[in-house]
């Protein structure tokens, strides 16, 4: 989520070239989920450009439509699902894999509760300023989005992976800080973190990728 449809599709190529730079350098199958999580977010900035455009009567309604239903199920289904069980199979230690995977399942949930009320319940998006307000009815709305960020979140800190670890304590923060900015009607920088996201996970590829270098010995297959 972007302050406006060019900065949304300019993210969306940034996230999308680090995001191909991440897969090129994946050598374990474990880490392909992880590397493949900037394509998912520059395919999120991308498609939510069309819904700008959409609302703005710059391109048909029905493609404004289509673009909203598709962001919110990448945002409100997929991700929370995604995001912890890309950062536990990425994971080398089992004691921690198997502490992780809690939050994989608590991840599922909360995409099963969002996606049914994206079935039951109306949605819509509209654009408030410099950001686009979604309204969506979720059963259980505040405690699903406590727990959306508990799902996302926690993984990070539990990694044996020390740029992982760094990148989740400074990404809590942060997103609390970005969800006043949006709450308050400010302006939406999702798009940025995004970009931050997707270096971070970009240079722990590349680092994976070099230590398993040094170590022929080693499978480089999970």
């Amino acid at each position: 989520m972007c302050y406006s449809p060019e900065a949304d599709l300019m993210a969306g190529v940034v996230v999308g070239v680090i995001g191909v730079d991440a897969v090129r350098h994946v050598d374990r199958r474990s880490d392909l989920a992880l590397a493949a999580l900037p394509l998912v977010l520059a395919l999120h900035q991308g498609i939510e450009a069309f819904a700008w455009w959409g609302m703005r009567g710059e391109v048909p309604a029905v493609v404004g439509d289509l673009a909203v239903t598709a962001y919110l199920l990448l945002a409100l289904v997929l991700l929370p699902a995604m995001v912890p069980y890309a950062v536990m199979r990425t994971e080398p230690s089992s004691v921690v894999r198997r502490r992780m995977r809690v939050f994989v399942v608590l991840g599922v949930f909360v995409s099963i509760v969002a996606l049914s009320g994206l079935i039951v319940n109306p949605y819509g998006a509209a654009i408030g300023g410099r950001y686009i307000a979604y309204s969506t009815s979720v059963l259980g709305g505040g405690v699903i989005t406590g727990l959306y960020a508990v799902a996302v979140c926690t993984p990070f800190l539990l990694s044996s992976h020390r740029r992982l670890v760094t990148f989740g304590m400074i990404n809590a923060p942060v997103v609390v800080l970005l969800s006043v900015l949006l709450s308050t009607g400010v302006i939406s920088l999702w798009c940025v973190w995004a970009a931050v996201t997707s270096i971070v996970i970009a240079l722990h590829i590349r680092e994976t990728s070099t230590r398993n270098a040094r170590a022929p010995s080693r499978s480089v297959v999970a």
